[in-house]
Parts: C-alpha cells; sequence; structure tokens
C-alpha cells in the first residue's frame, strides 16, 4: 500500500491537487463505515472533538501523514495516514492550547511507535511552548502487534507528563476505553475528565478481574465515570454527552493561566468590588451543629454568584472550586457542613491537598472558607491513614507561595482548625465572623475533661456540667479570643465578607515569597 492509494488514477504526481487527494484521505479516515460505528456508539471522531473544544478554525495539524513502520501480524498492509491520533495546536477563547486526540476508528485507537512519537512530539511542543496539554482519550492501550515499542512509548508520555507536572496545565479527557498502563498518564495529569457509558479506566479488566478473585463486574461498573467520580476519585468531572463535557473543559481552561511563570487570566468585572453580601448574616445558622450548603456562602462572595466546582462528588464535605474575585481567578477550600458536618477526613484531605498544590504551581490565591468540627474519628480512618492523609493538606498549605486568605465562618476545632490554612501555618490574612469558635474541641467536650472531677463529684451533675461549659465558652470561646492574641487579623461583619476578600487578594497580589534550597520535600505519602 502506497501514499497515493486513495489518489484517483492517472493524477499527475506533485502537484496541489495530489496534496488535496492525500489530505482528503486523511481527514476522511479508514471509512464511513468506521465513522458510522463511532457515532452509534454514541462517540464522535477525533476530528469532530477537535473541533469542539478549539475555536472555530483555529485548529493546526501536525504530523498528520505519519504513519507506521511496523511489519508482521498484517500490519505492513495497513498503513493508514495519523496512525490513529491526531495531533496539533489552536486556540480556546483565544489563547494557544496544544491536544492530541486518539481516533479509535484506526486500529482502535491503540498505541505504537508511530503514535507515540506524535504524542510525545506534541507534548514537547506544549512544554517548550508554555501552553496547556489536553489529551482526548479514546484508545485500546498498547498495540501488541507492535510489542514491546509500545510500551516504550508510554513510557515517554509519562516522563513528559511527569517533566510538565506544574509547569503547563494537563487535562485527559475520557471519551472511551482506557486499559492496562495507559490509565496512568491521566492520572498523573491535573484534571480528568469523564463521559458517563462510554468512558472507562482500569488497570486490570473484568475477565481478569473475575479469573483472579471470582468477582463478576461489568466494565462500566469497575471503571465508569461513576466508580472514578464517587469512589476513586480518580476522575474530577463526569458528563452525560461529549458536546457538555468539552465545554467545560473550555470553560476549566478559561480559568488557568498557559504556565507556571504567568499569572491567570483576569477580566473586567462589572459585579461591583464594594458589593456587600447581607445575606450571609442570615444564611449561616447561629447554631454550630445546624447544617448549611456552604456553595451558597460561595456563591454569595464571588463574581455573579459563579463558580467551577472541582470533584464535586468526592469527598463532599470538602468543597473545591475555581472561581473569580472582582475578575481575578481564586481557588476556593471550604468545609461542607451538610455532608459529614464538614469535618476532615482521608478522602477529603487527599482533595484538598492536592487543589491547594496544583493552584499554588500555577499561581492562583487560595481562599479557605472554615467552619469545620475536628477530623472524623473512627478505627477505619486511624488504621486508613488519617495522620499521612491530613499530613498532606497540612503540608500543601505550609509550602503554597501564593496569597492565602482564610474566613472562619462558625467553629474551627482541634488539628482541623491548624490544617484549614491558620495563621499560624503561614495564611497571609486570617478573618472571622462574630459567631466564631476557635478551640481544641467544642466546649461540652472539653468541660468534660478539664472539669471531669468537680462534675462528677457535684450534687447536680448536669447542672454543674452545664455551668462548666459556659465558663469554659465565655473564657476560651468568645468571638474575639483568638483576635485578642493575634491569631485572627480581624472579626468582620458577614456581610462585608466579599468586600474584605477583594481587598486583602488585591493587597497580596504582589506578593514574592523564597523558598529555601532544596531539590524537592518529601511531602506525606
Amino acid at each position: 500500500m502506497t501514499a497515493l492509494d486513495d489518489v484517483p488514477v492517472g493524477q499527475q504526481r506533485g502537484t496541489v491537487d495530489e496534496l488535496e487527494a492525500v489530505r482528503a484521505a486523511m481527514r476522511r479516515g479508514p471509512s464511513d463505515r468506521a465513522t458510522r460505528t463511532q457515532h452509534a456508539k454514541g462517540k464522535l471522531t477525533a476530528r469532530e472533538r477537535l473541533q469542539l473544544l478549539f475555536d472555530d478554525g483555529k485548529f493546526t495539524e501536525v504530523e498528520g501523514l505519519r504513519r507506521h513502520r511496523a511489519s508482521g501480524f498484517g500490519l505492513e498492509d495497513r498503513r493508514p495516514y495519523t496512525d490513529g491520533v491526531v495531533t496539533g495546536w489552536g486556540e480556546v477563547f483565544g489563547r494557544p492550547v496544544f491536544a492530541y486526540a486518539h481516533d479509535f476508528r484506526i486500529f482502535g485507537g491503540s498505541l505504537g511507535e508511530a503514535h507515540a512519537e506524535k504524542i510525545h512530539k506534541i507534548m514537547d511542543m506544549a512544554s517548550r511552548a508554555g501552553a496547556p496539554l489536553v489529551g482526548l482519550c479514546d484508545g485500546a492501550g498498547a498495540r501488541i502487534q507492535e510489542g514491546v515499542t509500545a510500551l516504550a512509548g508510554y513510557g515517554g508520555i509519562f516522563q513528559r507528563n511527569v517533566r510538565s507536572s506544574g509547569v503547563i496545565p494537563q487535562i485527559s479527557v475520557m471519551l472511551g476505553p482506557c486499559a492496562g498502563g495507559a490509565a496512568y498518564s491521566p492520572a498523573l495529569t491535573d484534571f480528568v475528565f469523564m463521559v458517563r457509558g462510554t468512558a472507562q479506566m482500569f488497570i486490570t479488566g473484568p475477565d481478569v478481574v473475575e479469573a483472579v478473585t471470582g468477582e463478576q463486574i461489568s466494565h462500566d461498573e469497575l471503571g465508569g465515570a461513576h466508580a472514578h467520580t464517587t469512589l476513586s476519585g480518580v476522575a474530577a468531572f463526569a458528563y452525560d454527552d461529549e458536546a457538555s463535557c468539552l465545554a467545560d473543559v473550555r470553560y476549566l481552561l478559561s480559568f488557568l493561566p498557559s504556565n507556571n511563570r504567568e499569572q491567570p487570566p483576569a477580566e473586567p468585572c462589572a459585579d461591583r468590588p464594594g458589593r456587600l453580601t447581607p445575606a450571609l448574616r442570615e444564611l449561616v445558622p447561629s447554631e454550630q451543629k445546624r447544617a448549611y450548603d456552604m456553595r451558597a456562602v460561595i456563591a454569595e462572595c464571588v463574581d455573579f454568584g459563579s463558580f467551577f466546582e472541582v470533584h464535586e462528588a468526592w469527598a463532599p464535605n470538602v468543597v473545591c472550586a475555581l472561581a473569580r474575585l472582582d475578575g481575578h481567578v481564586v481557588g476556593i477550600v471550604a468545609n461542607q457542613p451538610v455532608a459529614l458536618a464538614g469535618v476532615l477526613d482521608i478522602k477529603g484531605s487527599e482533595k484538598a491537598a492536592r487543589f491547594v498544590q496544583f493552584c499554588d504551581a500555577f499561581n492562583i490565591p487560595l481562599v479557605t472558607l472554615v467552619d469545620v468540627p475536628g477530623f472524623l474519628p473512627g478505627v477505619d480512618q486511624e488504621h486508613g491513614g488519617i495522620i499521612r492523609h491530613g499530613a498532606k493538606l497540612l503540608y500543601a498549605y505550609c509550602n503554597a507561595t501564593v496569597p492565602r486568605v482564610s474566613v472562619i465562618l462558625r467553629k474551627a476545632y482541634g488539628g482541623a482548625y491548624i490544617v484549614m490554612d491558620s495563621r499560624s501555618i503561614g495564611s497571609d490574612i486570617s478573618l472571622a465572623w462574630p459567631g466564631n469558635e476557635i478551640a481544641v474541641m467544642g466546649a461540652e467536650g472539653a468541660a468534660g475533661v478539664v472539669f471531669r472531677r468537680e462534675i462528677a463529684a457535684a450534687d447536680d451533675p448536669d447542672a454543674a456540667r452545664r455551668q462548666h461549659i459556659k465558663e469554659y465558652r465565655d473564657r476560651l470561646m468568645h468571638p474575639y479570643y483568638a483576635a485578642e492574641r493575634g491569631l485572627v487579623d480581624d472579626v468582620i461583619d458577614p456581610a462585608e465578607t466579599r468586600v474584605r476578600l477583594i481587598d486583602a487578594l488585591a493587597v497580596l497580589r504582589t506578593k514574592y515569597v523564597t523558598q529555601p534550597a532544596r531539590k524537592h520535600g518529601n511531602q506525606p505519602q
């Protein structure tokens, strides 16, 4: 098979017409039948996906005429253009972005030597240009017919994922199967998107699981969007169709800088920076144990009530979101009282730690909204490593050099208070609402420990307990205790929250911190 197999017979070689015929064959793909099969599965082709990702007419393809050079197992008779992956660059909201898209119609999107080299090239170009990289994944893993060279191709991708980590934003969009070692590349990127019903990720498939363990499970149950957005935490976002998924990839990119040397893109804002938020006075109940939705607090504060939540379905007791304040991008970390009362647990600590690290890597200021009763107690949590997982969040905050502002809404107890970006670990500005309670633990528990003997010896233990609870709260848990000791910069009216956040972040915009000379830290595992 030659490069001109699809060119009409008798056409003169070396002409523009010949070039156009070759390009048409490249764009058309293997066959109309293969395209119909792809559409029948509810999936778009690689080029259709790229059209949705990039601004109209703003995609430039590279190595579109690349073909593999492998032989054996019939490969020498099948040498389609692109070798199953479309690579190039374009613009998203007028800013450069690089991308590769597997073409499942060609060898099932499997990765061979030429396929891998195309991805390596576009990854290197993205890194050198200082622009985001988006991978549209729909492939069957390593191309078995090419053996170890296919595996080596994945090694090159993993190495580049790690080298670009924290340098350029990397986004993986799962639009089909991703099995075996191929699943590690998305896991190394910053954000993973998945489409329900068509995308799956797993190291060993259902057949292997059944053979080894005897468990029977479907592909979707094992590695579908629901599994990875609610159970494993591998994926941050899930969608019902590719169009809405790619629309949100574009939306996410609108928040991110092109690389770690730039600031996030700022936009003109019609939402007044001086807008007060009086609704917050009523939105958050004064009773410490009453739940409320922290997302409503965030919506009151940010520009036009709009924010983009990350990992919404995984570890819902912590909210992580990107938003804008006076047109400037911020990352928000907040306890969520409607889920596990907003406690920190293993998953919540991991989720927040990774988000804090991402924001710090890409110069995104951090706003932390605190209403935390502590770490989740339990044998499963202790044996599951809550100490080291909680330490991940502590490490992430302590290591962050971006502007950091925290607001204590109601309660902040124990070690969880320290971990949630307290002044003692480096928060630049710490604010609190008038009803805040900052203490080692709640007054009820504290009184039971401090005044245990007095309560036990009292004629009326219940009355004595109430008295000592009040005494402890009045002496150590009044709203101004922390402010009097310089651990809170100011106690503010909740209606001033948006204004004070914008003011603090504006003055911190030029913050600069030098880190100790070191190769890298050794963060908790």
